[in-house]
C-alpha cells in the first residue's frame, strides 16, 4: 500500500493480561499489568543496515537510524536497520525512533522480544517464498502511522505473546505487489490497544487466510478496530478494494469468543 499518513500521538496504556519478561509476553491473568516496553542496555546510531545470519542477540540494546536511514516517514523503498537473510534469528533488540523501514526477513526468520517505540515505515517486511516461515513471538510495536507488519513474499506469519498500540494496521499481506502469492499468518495471545484501525488485512481473490485466537483490545468501546479486512488484491500497483469484513470459514478464521474487550 503506498497511501501516505500523518504521525499520531500513542494511546494510553490500559491493564490487561499481559506482562513482559527479558524473552517476551507471558498471559497472566485478567488482573495481571500491562505490557511494559523495556528499557534499553544502552543504544546504537545505524547509518547502513546491519545483515543477520544465524542468530543474533542484541542484549535489549536500541537501534535507531541515522544519516540514510534518518527517515521515520511513510517514503516508500525506505531501507530496513536489520536484514534477515534466510533461516536467521533476531533477539532482545529495542528499534527506536527513527525506525527507517525497520526489519527486512528475505526467507524465513524468527523475531523473538523485538519492540519497536516509532515503527517508521514499517516494523517488519517478510519477502521469502512460498515456503517461507516467519515467526514473531514476544515483543510489541507503537506508533505506527500505516503498517507494523509487511507481508509481500508468499509463505505463512505466526504472531504470538505481541503488544500493540497506536496504530492503523498490524498485518497487511500485500494488496498491490507487481508478484502476489497466497499468504497465511495466524495470531494467538496479542495486547491491543487503541486507537488503531485494523488487525489484519488479507486478498480473498489469492486465496489468503488468517487465524485470529485470544485477542484482547483494550479501550476500543465504540468497537472500531476490524478484526479482520478482506480485499480484492492486484500486481499493478492500484489501490486494492475492499471486499468485506468478519469471520468466515475460508479467510477470515475466528469466532466473536477470540475477540476480547476491555
Amino acid at each position: 500500500m503506498r497511501t501516505q499518513h500523518k504521525k499520531r500521538s500513542i494511546g494510553r496504556v490500559s491493564a490487561v493480561a499481559l506482562t513482559v519478561g527479558v524473552l517476551g509476553i507471558t498471559t497472566l491473568s485478567p488482573t495481571a499489568s500491562a505490557a511494559t516496553w523495556p528499557t534499553p542496555n544502552g543504544s546504537q546510531a545505524v547509518p547502513k543496515t546491519i545483515p543477520v545470519s544465524g542468530v543474533t542477540d542484541g542484549g535489549l540494546k536500541k537501534y535507531y537510524g541515522s544519516g540514510e536511514l534518518a527517515g521515520d516517514g511513510q517514503e516508500e523503498g525506505q531501507d530496513p536497520i536489520f536484514e534477515l537473510a534466510d533461516g536467521a534469528t533476531l533477539k532482545n533488540v529495542i528499534i527506536g525512533a527513527p525506525g527507517a523501514d525497520g526489519i527486512h526477513c528475505k526467507g524465513s526468520c524468527t523475531l523473538q522480544n523485538v519492540w519497536w517505540e516509532d515503527v517508521g515505515e514499517d516494523a517488519a517486511t517478510f519477502r521469502g517464498g512460498n515456503s517461507a516461515v516467519y515467526t514473531v513471538t514476544g515483543g510489541g510495536a507503537k506508533k505506527a502511522a500505516d503498517k507494523v507488519f509487511q507481508h509481500n513474499g508468499g509463505g505463512k506469519l505466526n504472531v504470538s505473546n505481541f503488544a500493540v498500540q497506536d496504530f492503523k494496521t498490524l498485518y497487511r499481506s500485500c494488496g498491490n505487489c507487481s508478484t502476489q502469492y497466497k499468504r497465511t499468518s495466524a495470531f494467538t495471545n496479542l495486547e491491543v490497544t487503541y486507537p488503531g484501525s485494523r488487525l489484519v488485512g488479507i486478498n480473498t481473490n489469492y486465496g489468503d487466510s488468517t487465524t485470529l485466537r485470544n485477542i484482547t483490545i483494550i479501550g476500543d468501546s465504540g468497537r472500531k478496530i476490524v478484526p479482520c479486512q478482506k480485499y480484492i488484491g492486484n500486481n499493478t500497483g492500484a489501490e486494492p478494494t475492499t471486499n468485506g469484513s468478519g469471520p468466515d470459514s475460508t479467510h477470515c478464521k475466528y469466532a466473536s469468543s477470540d475477540i476480547i474487550y476491555k
